[in-house]
């Protein structure tokens, strides 16, 4: 379980939040430790160390990248990579805004309080002479979901998979980040969180009727991302999957289409947004900027 801490710019750490499904309530101080998860259930189990340090103006995440729950096997059928340990150095703002703009989002969208990132996207579109019917050379227009392709690239039962640089990342909603007593499980790039409350919060985007115009052809059916319209409505989430949750602008983690979200309404920090991933962060640490990752592309 990942440990928290919280100190003033350029002091060492001076207290740490030991339970990270009440880190907004609770106050016990321990020393930073790193602990390994395990239980009972079936998977491949792996030694998670997450900590989380607020300072005045940004909320920062260093971990090794891998899961405090079991995952599936890797390589599989369907992704031929092996989890790896990352050097996760990222940080957001401590106090988000939202703007009237939002900014796309083709890398990575935010982290999980165990230090797993959201990265939504797939490096896929299609192409008519792939072998898959898909490449990162095909056509730009018709980029791929993996929700929508064939065998999900390997997606385990937390909805992650691996890039080729060995980063275990998710493109869902992961059972065991949710708990009964606490819907936050991360930070979006901007700041602002992100929550998971299943049905109770529904998508704006619905899939389109009819046939393709061009492309691909044939009818829309959610492999592309292209096939999907948003439609908004009462009582449904914005195009960035974002909506209000105590008098608070929050994003949420959705049970269908876009998932996660897909763009950003605040300030994106420039550790975020990025389409490479997969291996040690390095740089040095601005104002209000992070470490950026200069690792490998999926």
């Amino acid at each position: 379980m990942p440990m928290f801490n919280k100190r003033p710019d350029n002091q060492s750490p001076v207290n740490t939040i030991k339970n990270i499904t009440h880190v907004l309530l609770a106050c016990l101080f321990v020393p930073p430790v790193s602990i390994a998860f395990a239980d009972e259930t079936s998977g491949h189990h792996h030694h998670s160390e997450a900590q989380m340090t607020i300072t005045d103006t940004q909320r920062c995440f260093q971990a090794n990248g891998l899961p405090n729950h079991p995952t599936g096997q890797f390589p599989n059928r369907g992704n031929p990579n092996a989890i790896e340990k990352q050097n996760v150095n990222v940080c957001v703002p401590l106090v988000p805004q939202k703007q009237e703009t939002l900014t796309p989002i083709r890398g990575t969208v935010g982290i999980a309080l165990n230090g797993v990132q959201f990265r939504p996207n797939t490096a896929g579109f299609w192409d008519a002479d792939a072998r898959r019917g898909h490449s990162p050379n095909g056509d730009r227009n018709w980029s791929l979901d993996i929700h929508g392709a064939p065998g999900k690239l390997g997606l385990d039962f937390n909805n992650a998979h691996v890039g080729r640089g060995g980063l275990y990342h998710y493109h869902g909603i992961a059972e065991s980040l949710a708990t009964d007593h606490n819907s936050l499980i991360g930070y979006a790039g901007d700041g602002f969180e992100i929550h998971y409350l299943g049905a109770k919060m529904q998508s704006g985007w619905d899939l389109k009727t009819g046939e393709r115009p061009s492309g691909p052809g044939g009818r829309y059916d959610g492999t592309y991302n292209e096939d999907y319209v948003f439609t908004g409505g009462e009582d449904r989430l914005d195009e960035c999957n974002g909506g209000f949750l105590e008098g608070r602008y929050v994003y949420f983690i959705t049970d269908s289409y876009p998932f996660v979200a897909r763009c950003l309404y605040g300030t994106v920090s420039a550790d975020f947004n990025r389409a490479r991933h997969g291996a040690e962060a390095r740089g040095s640490r601005g104002q209000g900027r992070g470490r950026r990752d200069r690792s490998r592309r999926q």
